[in-house]
């Protein structure tokens, strides 16, 4: 390799971490050379012979710079589309310090509390904010997308009205003046399911003991603002529940969806200082009442407290999640838009109420002014109560259009009307562009503007106008100086643990190296501020990247086609099997709905296949982690007429590549169904195997796990899915991209594409690896992973391997032992590791009472070995109760995890010393991380839910 070729393949060297130490690390497994660990790892009848059809590296200069004339071909228009996406003003201070920071974007899901508590608090401010702006008291943590959270909504409602299989309640309303990527969706959730969805005006609707809910806009479609009260009800008359898509800006000026008596709000944060991005990511919010708050999707935080007794965060009512309630579940979110919704919730605290409350009011001024001058060209507004919308009857859109698009302007067309929508960025500037549009269509002199800034609002209806307080915590009344909120950011991030502390060797969730180069591309401009619904023709930079990077995964899956459209890994399922499903039904086969999983998936598996209207049959594992094949075997003779295929994961949760998958592949086509792969351990497949070697039909990839997108505290996600030929015209649809009636099928997220500007990191990744590092980074995640329990293998029981005693980029520690020699339980540990400066590996799954550890090709040597040594220390901690020398109940793992103010405090009392406690290991002592809490009470959570920033008072008892 010549210094120019080097030059091409510098990332390489970058991203995997060990290489230099590869013939060491070979020799502690026992292996003479990578190629022999290859071997006995992965099956030979499924290893991949061709190179995946990915370009050559390119050095990360090369590449910034291919990026930057791509990004070009994104025309960057002034959008006045709205449609529930927004331009807005990212403030440089959120920007910089939690939007491009590695220490909010690389943090995992706090399942950990004692090392998350700067990101719970962030995320316990946003439900504040949503609580407080739509009046009402149980807000989550975040969903998707607001389309998604609609139908959240619906099924919340549907299963709290039909609490049993005979459906009373099959009705479920729609205004017709909703967005339309919220419809579409509705449609999709609702088939499966058997909910009947009827849309139509809600002045004129006939509501009877049919309907279980409703969903309404507010302010509407065409920007008008309805007065619902009597609407909900008569909704509330029938048994019913009434869902109102609403947006946070305007409710700083109208009267709060509680106070008009809504049982559930839910929209976008996105205008809250969160890019356009092409659609994405974008936290959705939803608040409910407190009678929904064992059924609320997502997650929640709560507040608890310590074992010390002092205030603690943690994510509250666990175990009504959905992946743990796996086919009781009524829904699959499992993951949630944290990076988002802490932007979000911190240009809330920046701006505070009354900085919301200006720019709103900006905005509604701006949009009067607009209004008016309208009018006095002659034109009719659809419409004279409004916030930020205005609906304009034109005879001819198209002209409209054309003079538009020569002023770089996009509006929204619907037949016979145009649609404008102002935002925090417009000026009045903008406002003379749009009218000199308008007057132009008209032949008419666009001149007369003149600005009215004492003017009052009367587009809001006296009526519907906010009279009550919001955002009074001091958390949003305290921090409005760029000092202040540098400073307030980073005290929270100092409490949380992130990749730029110590790996995170979670596994199945593949906490890698998120690069900054492929992060640095997602603030510029062109990617940033491009509309989704932009006309496609000027979105031809992102069109060539969602193009290329389709062509990747398809080389890497060994499939033929691509959806980018699911916006997380459930939705990647859920997706998937939709896919699937309409394929039976295309076939005539409407009675395949069957669905045959392992009792080792994650519990979105299962969850998403009820979703999809299937039903599901779990089979049984063997000792050794393996599927029971004679299970499987006669679950699907038993099911045979109407088998709609199985979920497997590839190699299995277990961490291990099943010699039988491609005979599990085999009897499930026998018996005509068809094979999904959860593509979770994607990471030990790329460029050695793939799903459609293996025999599979379609697989989900979580670009967030094996193609480097960081997981942002518990979000974002993407998982798009990748099929066979045969599946092709069956993959998802979308209203603005479904041109033609050959694909009608329903969407699985609000935007066409998710969310598409984080589809730029996994992009980078490809192009940066290439073809050979993408193979080479696989193998280099076996290699980790194998020399980690080489080195643990000694000390610690391990449960799974394959034939040659190999794992694959996972393996599984057994801490069950140590409950009856010990008392020591896997917590224990994990609360233990802390002190020793690391996050646990992923705990009790796939099996209860373990740990399991990836460590990712991105480490270094020296960085697996520290990790190592804790375990093996923590091992000798044990071995001390075990063997008398240290108390069973009182000792450091079960005080773990041991904070500052706990080594420092005057008095001492604990049977070890501090120095044991806080400094187990030399190394510690070079960096110490401290957790910001003890260990948390989890049922003292619980049993008092609050879930919102308490009361001054509370804080004034905390210190009296």
């Amino acid at each position: 390799m010549n210094l120019f070729q080097a030059q091409s393949n510098e990332f390489l060297g970058r991203h995997i971490g060990t290489l230099a130490d590869t013939d060491k690390m070979l020799a502690a497994i026992g292996m003479g050379s990578l190629e022999e660990l290859i071997d006995k790892t992965i099956p030979g009848s499924i290893r991949k012979k061709d190179t995946l059809a990915v370009p050559d590296a390119v050095s990360e200069a090369q590449y910034l710079r291919e990026l930057k004339n791509t990004s070009m071909k994104n025309q960057v228009f002034r959008n006045f589309i709205g449609q529930g996406y927004y331009d807005t003003i990212t403030p440089s201070v959120i920007l910089r310090n939690l939007f491009e920071n590695p220490g909010w974007y690389t943090q995992y899901t706090p399942y950990q509390a004692e090392i998350s508590q700067g990101r719970l608090e962030s995320l316990l401010n946003f439900q504040t904010m949503v609580s407080d702006l739509t009046g009402l008291p149980l807000a989550n943590a975040s969903l998707l997308d607001e389309a998604t959270a609609a139908a959240e909504a619906m099924n919340m409602f549907f299963h709290h009205v039909n609490r049993t299989d005979d459906i009373q309640k099959p009705c479920f309303f729609v205004d017709s003046a909703i967005f339309t990527q919220t419809l579409d969706l509705i449609y999709t959730r609702a088939l499966p399911l058997g909910i009947e969805v009827v849309v139509g005006d809600y002045k004129k609707a006939t509501i009877d003991d049919r309907y279980f809910g409703a969903l309404v806009q507010y302010p509407n479609n065409e920007g008008s603002i309805e007065d619902y009260r009597s609407f909900i009800n008569e909704i509330h008359s029938k048994g019913g529940f009434v869902a109102m898509a609403t947006d946070l800006l305007a409710l700083t000026l109208l009267t709060p969806p509680g106070e008009l008596g809504a049982d559930v709000a839910l929209g976008s944060a996105q205008r809250f200082g969160v890019p356009l991005g092409y659609g994405g990511p974008h936290a959705a919010f939803f608040s409910t009442k407190d009678e929904f708050k064992r059924a609320l999707p997502g997650r929640i935080i709560g507040v608890s407290v310590d074992a010390k007794g002092n205030r603690a965060l943690r994510m509250a009512l666990q175990t009504r999640e959905q992946h743990i309630k796996r086919e009781k579940a009524t829904s699959n979110i499992c993951t949630a838009q944290a990076l988002l919704a802490n932007m979000a919730a911190m240009y809330a605290v920046y701006h505070g109420p009354d900085g919301l409350r200006a720019i709103a009011k900006r905005v509604a001024l701006l949009t009067k002014t607009l209004a008016e001058s309208l009018s006095e060209l002659g034109y009719q507004l659809k419409t004279t109560s409004y916030f930020d919308t205005l609906a304009i009857a034109v005879k001819d859109a198209s002209a409209i259009r054309e003079l538009a698009e020569q002023q770089n302007i996009n509006f929204h067309y619907l037949p016979g009307q145009v649609g404008i929508s102002l935002d925090e960025t417009t000026t009045q500037h903008d406002l003379l562009d749009i009218l000199h549009v308008f007057a132009n269509a008209a032949g008419k002199d666009s001149s007369s503007l003149t600005f009215n800034y004492d003017s009052i609002l009367d587009t809001i209806p006296a009526t519907l106008t906010r009279t009550s307080e919001f955002l009074t915590h001091p958390v949003f009344n305290t921090h409005h100086s760029e000092s202040q909120m540098m400073r307030y950011m980073k005290s929270l991030e100092n409490k949380d643990l992130s990749l730029n502390t110590s790996m995170i060797s979670l596994g199945s969730c593949t906490m890698k190296l998120n690069a900054a180069t492929e992060m640095i591309p997602l603030s510029w401009a062109h990617w940033s501020k491009m509309h989704p619904f932009a006309p496609a023709n000027q979105a031809g930079g992102y069109q060539q990247i969602i193009k290329e990077l389709s062509d990747f995964l398809c080389s890497v899956t060994g499939f033929d086609a691509c959806s980018m459209q699911p916006n997380s890994g459930a939705q990647g399922e859920y997706a998937g099997l939709l896919t699937i499903r309409r394929y039976h039904l295309a076939n005539g086969d409407t009675h395949r709905n069957v669905c045959l999983i392992p009792i080792s998936a994650h519990g979105t598996n299962p969850a998403s296949a009820v979703m999809a209207g299937m039903k599901v049959v779990v089979v049984k594992a063997l000792e050794n982690g393996y599927i029971d094949l004679a299970d499987f075997k006669a679950k699907a003779e038993q099911y045979k007429d109407v088998l709609a295929g199985t979920m497997i994961t590839y190699p299995s949760t277990y961490g291990v590549f099943e010699e039988t998958v491609k005979e599990i592949c085999d009897i499930v086509h026998a018996y005509g169904g068809q094979v999904y792969m959860d593509g979770a351990n994607m990471n030990a497949q790329v460029g050695l195997t793939s799903p459609g070697l293996i025999g599979a039909d379609v697989c989900h990839l979580n670009l967030h796990k094996t193609f480097a997108i960081p997981h942002g505290g518990g979000g974002p996600g993407m998982g798009p899915i990748c099929v066979k030929a045969h599946l092709a015209n069956y993959l998802p649809g979308h209203w603005s991209t479904d041109t033609t009636s050959s694909n009608n099928n329903g969407a699985v997220s609000a935007a066409p594409y998710g969310s598409a500007s984080i589809l730029l990191i996994s992009y980078a990744y490809c192009r940066m690896l290439g073809a050979h590092g993408l193979k080479l980074a696989t193998e280099y995640a076996i290699l980790n992973a194998n020399y980690m329990k080489a080195r643990l293998e000694q000390a610690y029981p391990i449960l799974y391997t394959g034939e040659n005693g190999t794992c694959a980029h996972e393996f599984i520690v057994d801490l069950r032992p140590f409950k009856t020699s010990a008392g020591i339980e896997a917590e224990d540990v994990a609360k233990r590791l802390m002190d020793y400066g690391f996050h646990a590996p992923t705990m009790s799954f796939p099996v209860p009472g373990t740990i399991m550890i990836e460590p990712t090709e991105s480490e270094d040597k020296a960085e697996l070995d520290r990790f190592c040594d804790a375990l093996l220390s923590i091992r000798e901690e044990i071995a001390a109760i075990e063997e008398g020398k240290a108390d069973r109940t009182s000792n450091v793992l079960k005080h773990a995890p041991h904070t500052q103010h706990i080594i420092t405090t005057d008095e001492w009392n604990l049977p070890y010393s501090r120095q044991q406690a806080a400094y187990p290991l030399s190394y510690v002592k070079e960096n110490k991380f401290w957790p910001s809490v003890s260990r948390v009470n989890n049922t003292h959570g619980d049993r008092n839910l609050i879930c919102t920033c308490e009361p001054v008072s509370s804080y004034a008892e905390e210190t009296a």
